[in-house]
This record gives C-alpha cells, sequence and structure tokens, in this order.
C-alpha cells in the first residue's frame, strides 16, 4: 500500500478499518479537553466501558449473598477463573487445560520457577536475554541465591553485538549449545520490552529441549499483541500481565500456561495451596494434597473475583474479535506510524529517528521504539502537554504502542503533527 502523510488518507483508513467500532469501547484520557492520542497499551492499556458491568456484578452479588456467593453468584466464585480457560486459550495458542488466571506476573514466575526450576550440581545454568525486564532479573538474582548459587555463574545472559540494539537469533541458539548439559532452564521475553523484538520462541525451546532444558517465557509483552502457539510449540510454562495489551486494569492478575505434558507429573514439586485442589473434594477440607490435572492445579490461593472481573471483561471481547484480524491491523497501523515517523524526519532538516525494533515483520509487532537523535526530553515533555501519552526510556527513547482495538489511523496523523510542531518549536 502507498500511503499518504494527510488527515483525508488516514480518515480513509479508518472507513476501512474493520475493527474501528471498538474504540467507541474505550475510556480515553482528556487533555485540553480533547481525546488523547494513546500510545501506551504496552504499560497499561485502556479501560473497556463494559468492565464496570463486570465489576458491579461481582459488587451486587456480594451486597446480595455474601459468602453464598461462592456458588450462588449468577457467575459462581468459586469456579470463576474457569470462565477464562476458553477465550485465553486461543489468545494464547494452547488447550483450554493449559491455561489459568491468578496472583501477579512476577509472583507467577517464582511459582513457576518451583516446578521448572531444579538445578543439579551439574544442570543449574538459567539463559535469559540481555536487559530484560528488571523484575525478572531480580526474580533470576533470588532465585539462584535461594539454591545456594552464585548468580554471576548461574545467570547466562545472551548479549547483543557492539553497536547492535537487537539480540541475534543465531546467538541465542549458539549461546544455547555454548552452555549445553549445564543448561537448567531458558527464561526469555517473548517481546523484549525495550526494544520490542519479537522472539522465535518455537526455535528457542525446540533448541533448549535438545540439551534436556525447561523452557519458559515471560509474556508480558506478547500476551494479546502477537501471534501465540504455545501447545504446539512445546513450550513448557509461560506467563503473563494482564493490564497491558489486554486491558485489565493496573496491577491486575496474570495469566499462566503449563503444557499438559507436565499436568499428570506427579514429581513435579510445586508450592500447594487449597485452591489447587481437587474441585470436587476442596471443600472436604483433606490433609493431603491432590492436585487438579491442569493448569490450575497450580492455583493456590483463593481468588480475587473483583481483581478477575475487569479481566474477563477484556478477554471476551478479544474472543469476539480474534487475534488474527487484531494482528493484522497491528500490522497496518504500525507500518503507517512508520510511515509518518518518516515523512517527519524528511521535513525537518536536522532530525533523524531511529527505529530500533527490528524492521523484518516476525521480529516486530505493535511496539516502535524509537531513538530521538539530536532531540531530548523536553520533546517528550512537549508530547505528554499536548495529548501525545508515550513512554520515555532513558537515554532518548521513545516507545510507540498503536493498539489495534482502540487507536485510529488519524491518531498516526495526528501525532506526526504535533510531534512536527514539537520539534518546530524547539528550533
Amino acid at each position: 500500500m502507498t500511503f499518504e502523510n494527510t488527515r483525508e488518507f488516514a480518515r480513509q483508513l479508518d472507513a476501512q478499518d474493520e475493527l474501528r467500532k471498538y474504540r467507541e469501547e474505550f475510556i480515553f484520557p482528556k487533555v485540553n479537553g480533547k481525546e488523547v492520542v494513546y500510545f501506551t497499551g504496552n504499560s497499561l492499556g485502556l479501560q473497556p466501558k463494559r468492565t464496570k458491568a463486570y465489576v458491579d456484578e461481582i459488587m451486587n452479588d456480594w451486597a446480595a449473598l455474601a459468602v453464598e456467593g461462592h456458588f450462588y453468584a449468577e457467575k459462581p466464585w468459586w469456579d470463576y477463573q474457569e470462565r477464562f480457560a476458553l477465550p485465553l486459550s486461543g489468545i494464547v495458542g494452547a488447550k483450554p487445560s493449559e491455561v489459568t488466571v491468578m496472583n501477579t506476573l512476577t509472583v507467577n514466575l517464582h511459582l513457576l520457577m518451583v516446578s521448572f526450576y531444579r538445578p543439579t550440581a551439574k544442570k543449574y545454568k538459567i539463559i535469559c536475554e540481555e536487559k530484560a525486564f528488571p523484575s525478572d532479573q531480580y526474580m533470576f538474582q533470588s532465585q539462584v541465591h535461594f539454591h545456594g548459587l552464585n548468580a554471576k555463574d548461574a545467570i547466562v545472559e545472551i548479549k547483543r553485538r557492539e553497536g547492535e540494539h537487537n539480540i541475534r537469533m543465531e546467538d541465542v541458539l549458539a549461546k544455547i549449545d555454548e552452555v549445553g548439559d549445564e543448561l537448567a532452564l531458558v527464561l526469555i521475553g517473548g517481546v523484549n520490552y525495550y526494544t520490542g523484538q519479537v522472539f522465535d520462541m518455537k526455535t528457542i525451546t525446540e533448541a533448549g529441549h535438545k540439551h534436556g532444558a525447561y523452557v519458559g517465557f515471560d509474556l508480558a509483552h506478547a500476551a494479546g499483541n502477537i501471534k501465540l502457539n504455545l501447545h504446539d510449540w512445546g513450550v513448557d510454562f509461560a506467563a503473563w500481565c494482564s493490564y497491558k495489551y489486554m486491558n485489565s486494569g493496573p496491577g491486575n492478575v496474570s495469566g499462566i500456561f503449563i503444557h499438559e505434558a507436565h499436568h499428570n507429573n506427579t514429581d513435579l514439586p510445586r508450592f500447594a495451596g487449597w485452591w489447587g485442589h481437587n474441585k470436587e473434594r476442596r471443600f472436604k477440607m483433606e490433609p493431603q494434597f491432590d492436585p487438579v490435572r491442569g493448569a490450575d492445579g497450580w492455583q493456590v490461593s483463593n481468588l480475587p473475583v473483583i481483581s478477575l472481573a475487569p479481566y474477563l471483561a477484556s478477554v471476551e471481547m478479544f474472543a469476539e474479535v480474534g487475534m488474527d484480524k487484531l494482528i493484522a491491523k497491528r500490522d497496518l497501523i504500525t507500518a503507517y506510524l512508520e510511515f509518518i515517523l518518516h515523512e517527519v524526519d524528511k521535513e525537518i532538516e536536522g532530525t533523524e529517528f531511529e527505529i530500533i525494533t527490528p524492521e523484518n515483520k516476525e521480529e516486530r509487532a505493535c511496539q516502535l521504539s524509537v531513538f530521538l537523535h539530536g532531540q531530548g526530553r523536553a520533546l517528550f515533555d512537549y508530547l505528554m502537554k499536548n495529548g501525545v501519552i508515550t513512554d520515555w526510556r532513558e537515554p532518548n527513547v521513545i516507545r510507540l504502542a498503536p493498539v489495534p482495538f482502540y487507536c485510529s489511523f488519524e491518531d498516526m496523523y495526528d501525532f506526526g503533527q504535533i510531534l512536527k510542531q514539537g520539534i518546530l518549536n524547539k528550533a
């Protein structure tokens, strides 16, 4: 498609957009009385309007039924998480029995490492990517310390080559082969939070398994953003937060995936709790743990249904649309955003925007990370004050995520005009 940097062309794309009606399903903040251009769905998604009804239902049942809401609410609380199995399995490419929702992301990664990081004297090393999200780095360090190991020895980072922004796939595979028989676990972010690089999870999983290691992924920036086929790829486990691309609200519950190959493995350790106990016998208060055969068997505590309600509102919206349509719009609107950036670059002498997100389609999703060479924090502040909500990362990178559910092509055009004005004002 040949793009044009005009409002008319952007509106033309919006008119052809099959998902345009969903923009009206979300609540936009306003700056100077006008709805913002919102680029930070990779940090916190906008609130769907339908969310309030889902939360109100829980509150009304609590008021009317109190404790009996566990069994007699319209959506009984004791098995509320089961309503996620079908829609979530479609989002992450799993069987319904392989997914559940509980806790928050890093808590779940810690719990999953109880099962899937089992170091021995010989096989104890963890491979992760350089510049993983800090919470993951802290988790790795505390896990290896818990096992009495030295982090500098046990944690192996795959590094970027000098002068490059992204990790080469050949370097990932080479590092896995290099660590070899000492490798216990590969745990990488499916999409790097800083650059937006999408990793080839299928190939990484195969490489890790070749050396007898477990392979898992932090899908915080992947779930609801990219096409996932966790079951078919043979991924052992994964976890993700729900408040970015899946719009469940700040700090809300996490989802997990555990491949069915592990569901009946009674030798696999876990930190157990009564919500993971055999559902039919849970309230018999038996002393011996009998886990549910499936991801629900990793549940620990009574579910926070007030937190689950906004997430359910969102995943049901995903089920209505399907990932294929979201990804098709994602690719088109991200390409248009890149075009707009290059147009602004050409129009103003002395500007240079370097997109550090990989160019090839397989390694790119919703996010564009852009170095603003010659610009500084003042330009970011100008964007924010003029209704463009974006994300600043030191030293001078802005992350732009045109979420297909609620961003419009006209938003991309407006952003270009505001960006251009911000640079000219500085000049």
